[in-house]
């Protein structure tokens, strides 16, 4: 949880505003939501230049202030830029510098990550932006490990996410960091979207799940989620979706973009957070339960993957609810 017990972000507002990247952002942070509680994010707009502002379709966008208002923020977050080589503003890349420094948390969507390399904050740290302009961002900005195939990224503070429609996903991502997953669940069930597409999940899958005539992939990944914790052998894959494992392997990641390994425990990862914040089951007990079997091993893996050992995590988001 951000340090206050409101946290504020600001979103970051410009002439040619991208509307859609803007919306995203304000559905998330922006909209009163009184089945959070009292403590739900304040959301304030900072206009990033001076004189009249537009956005895209010629809407007039007017700010909440200016500037000043990246001081007090716990979290900033830019909705897309103009263009690629559109120089942003001298005083707000020296603002967004100042907020980096004193640990405010700092958000991109879609092109908002040219602003962040303009202001020399992506130098050395890794970041991503729409598949579009990959190849451009990687050769004018050298010094950013551009990461070519993730939803979105998060490097120090610093968060980049890809095309518009992953900002969402960036978003809600912000929101189970700040509220944990049941939030960003409930969260994503009024935007009608799903609760979690991870990162590291490709931009764009190039080819569609070809058909098929056993039980399919898609039923096959249904299955897997609603009881992660058996043992899903790359055999039993292919037994259960009725199709050779050569094929379970190329077929899985076309759907997720993930090799099978990768994509099972990410599901694991996800059904063992969702225990830990709605239960009260003994960590070996979920460790268990979500395939992991030990303790130890379950550890590991899982703060590898959110930064906090399996019981700081419970501390921090467990919900009043009992099992």
């Amino acid at each position: 949880m951000p340090k206050s017990s409101q946290p504020l972000v600001v979103l970051i507002v410009y002439d040619g505003l991208l509307l859609f990247e803007f919306g995203c952002a304000f559905e998330v942070f922006g909209l009163t939501r009184p089945e959070m509680g009292s403590n739900w994010y304040r959301c304030l707009t900072a206009a990033a230049e001076p004189g009249p502002l537009r956005g895209t379709g010629g809407i007039e966008v007017h700010a909440d202030g200016g500037l000043e208002l990246l001081r007090d923020a716990d979290t900033i977050l830019i909705p897309g830029w103009k263009a690629p080589t559109a120089k942003a503003p001298a005083p707000l890349l020296e603002a967004l510098r100042a907020a980096h420094t004193r640990g405010c948390r700092i958000v991109s969507i879609c092109g908002g990550a040219f602003v962040l390399a303009q202001s020399g904050l992506l130098r050395g740290k890794r970041a991503t932006t729409h598949w579009h302009h990959l190849a451009w961002f990687a050769s004018t900005y050298p010094e950013i490990e551009v990461e070519q195939q993730a939803l979105y990224v998060e490097d120090t503070g610093l968060l980049t996410s890809a095309g518009s429609a992953a900002g969402l996903d960036l978003c809600l991502h912000v929101v189970r960091q700040d509220f944990g997953a049941k939030a960003a669940n409930s969260v994503a069930r009024r935007l009608v979207i799903p609760a979690h597409r991870d990162g590291g999940q490709s931009q764009f899958v190039e080819r569609p799940v070809p058909p098929s005539s056993g039980k399919g992939i898609s039923a096959l990944l249904d299955t897997i989620r609603t009881c992660p914790g058996d043992q899903w052998t790359i055999d039993r894959m292919a037994r259960e979706a009725r199709i050779s494992v050569r094929s379970v392997h190329r077929r899985i990641r076309a759907a997720t973009g993930l090799a099978p390994g990768a994509w099972l425990q990410r599901v694991r990862l996800d059904y063992a957070r969702d225990l830990l914040e709605e239960t009260k089951r003994p960590i070996k007990v979920i460790a268990s339960d979500s395939g992991f079997g030990t303790a130890t091993n379950f550890r590991k893996h899982f703060l590898t993957a959110f930064g906090l050992p399996p019981s700081s995590y419970r501390s921090r988001f467990r919900s009043n609810t009992s099992d």
